[in-house]
């Protein structure tokens, strides 16, 4: 494969060979999209360095190998999927397990929390609960750009849905673990979607997982829409082995006076792409965005943000912050735009970046489209070393230097690290980056698999 074309082709060539095991087992509804969305990923194909949202990233690596077969869970899958247990012991959660994309819950697809929240298979959702999934499907995951977007429509059968109804609190986080394990190297699609009504509250928490040492490649994409005066918080943790590709695309779409926050922790993965879209569509919306990646040999790690100022009084805050150690390449493009009806506008921008090797790489692109003249909005982007300042300071108080750097990291880390909501993940984040940073965590912590 030697183009954009070729590569376009091959993946074009795996959704008709699948196209009958795709089908069969979806909703008439979610099937309804994949012709259009197929002619749409033809049209863009597979990014590449000559799309400007990709400029930092290259994907051959991932995307130039062939991935034989289309992943459909048997029961063998499902009893894995089952037995496995998430390591913070102390989070108290509603626990979904996905495997290779698909809900694989032998006892139901669908569950009922107290206040009528019900959490469960995409897929099935789509039959149970037409009128919610009608609304919301595909109505938020839009891009004429990015050809991967159109690709998940085209292929995912299946994913989580969550839907939060009007008033509706969740006391306890919604946990959602993403296992990917296969006996061959597999290409993966999942499609989320979250609906929080009106006045309704709830945190979900994404992990990460890899149970085998092939190459994997996972694309997905989660629709979220925060109604008025609806919270709403999402965190993602991603702890996957050198050979794992994830690609992520989420789309955060709010309503008038909602807030909203998305953070992404990444402390192991070959190559990491996380697009976030938030969409401030009502007056006094308010969303923050936080990133946090560890990143060392040769693994590459990208945090692509958009945050769309639609409406007046709307506040946005990006904090994201990168350790990149050895070989490791990292990038960042932020945009934060600003609709000339957006009067009244707060925007803050900030990525900030360690080098703690020469051969290290980081890119960062903080861009600010402001069309609106009644606005606070300022961005920044440092890219260095660790402050000899600092470290001199703290080895004068007798603290030996290998402790004074980690110490200076992790204070580094923790400013991201302290905006999770959930106290149990905050202080398991703590201690898997104080590991990660000591190179103490070098495969995923769930994983026995010694990868290389």
């Amino acid at each position: 494969m030697n183009g954009i074309s070729e590569v376009t082709n091959y993946y074009s060539e795996l959704y008709e060979a699948n196209i009958k095991k795709i089908t069969d087992d979806s909703s008439a509804f979610i099937n309804s999209f994949r012709s259009s969305a197929f002619g749409e990923f033809n049209r863009l194909g597979v990014p590449t360095r000559k799309n400007e949202a990709y400029k930092y990233t290259n994907l051959d690596l991932f995307f130039k190998h062939e991935y034989k077969t289309y992943f459909i869970p048997e029961k063998a899958d499902y009893e894995k999927a089952e037995d496995f247990r998430c390591d913070v012991t102390d989070l108290d959660a509603h626990g979904i397990v996905l495997m290779n994309g698909f809900y694989p819950t032998i006892n139901g697809k669908l569950r009922e929390l107290p206040g009528g929240i019900t959490i469960g298979s995409l897929n099935e959702a789509s039959r149970k609960f037409p009128g919610i999934v009608e609304k919301h499907y595909s109505k938020y995951a839009k891009s004429t750009t990015d050809g991967l977007i159109h690709l998940n429509t085209a292929m995912a059968s299946d994913g989580v849905f969550v839907h939060v109804p009007r008033g509706a609190r969740l006391s306890k986080p919604v946990q959602v673990v993403n296992l990917v394990d296969s006996d061959e190297d597999t290409f993966n699609q999942h499609r989320n979607l979250i609906v929080v009504e009106e006045n309704a509250e709830m945190t979900i928490i994404i992990c990460d997982h890899t149970l085998s040492p092939r190459k994997f490649l996972t694309n997905a994409v989660t629709e979220i829409h925060v109604g008025e005066n609806a919270r709403f918080n999402i965190i993602r943790v991603q702890n996957e082995h050198n050979n794992a590709c994830k690609i992520t695309h989420t789309f955060i779409h709010q309503e008038r006076n909602s807030y909203a926050s998305s953070a992404n922790i990444t402390l192991h993965g070959g190559l990491v792409r996380n697009s976030t879209y938030h969409y401030l569509g009502g007056e006094g919306a308010e969303t923050n965005s936080f990133g946090l990646f560890l990143a060392d040999k040769w693994q590459h790690i990208d945090n692509f943000v958009n945050v769309d100022h639609a409406f007046p009084k709307c506040t946005s805050n990006q904090l994201f912050k990168g350790v990149l150690d050895e070989m490791a390449t990292g990038a960042f493009n932020g945009r934060i735009y600003v609709a000339p009806d957006a009067q009244g506008t707060q925007a803050y921008q900030k990525n900030n970046n360690i080098l703690l090797t020469d051969d290290a790489k980081m890119d960062t692109k903080p861009q600010l489209e402001i069309f609106a003249d009644d606005v606070k909005c300022s961005h920044g982007a440092t890219v260095g070393q660790l402050d000899d300042n600092a470290l001199f300071y703290l080895q004068s108080r007798g603290i030996d230097k290998r402790q004074a750097r980690l110490m200076l990291m992790f204070a580094f880390a923790h400013e991201v690290i302290q905006n999770i909501n959930v106290e149990a993940l905050r202080e398991r984040m703590d201690g898997l980056v104080m590991q990660r940073l000591k190179g103490e965590l070098s495969r995923c912590a769930s994983c026995m698999v010694k990868c290389g």
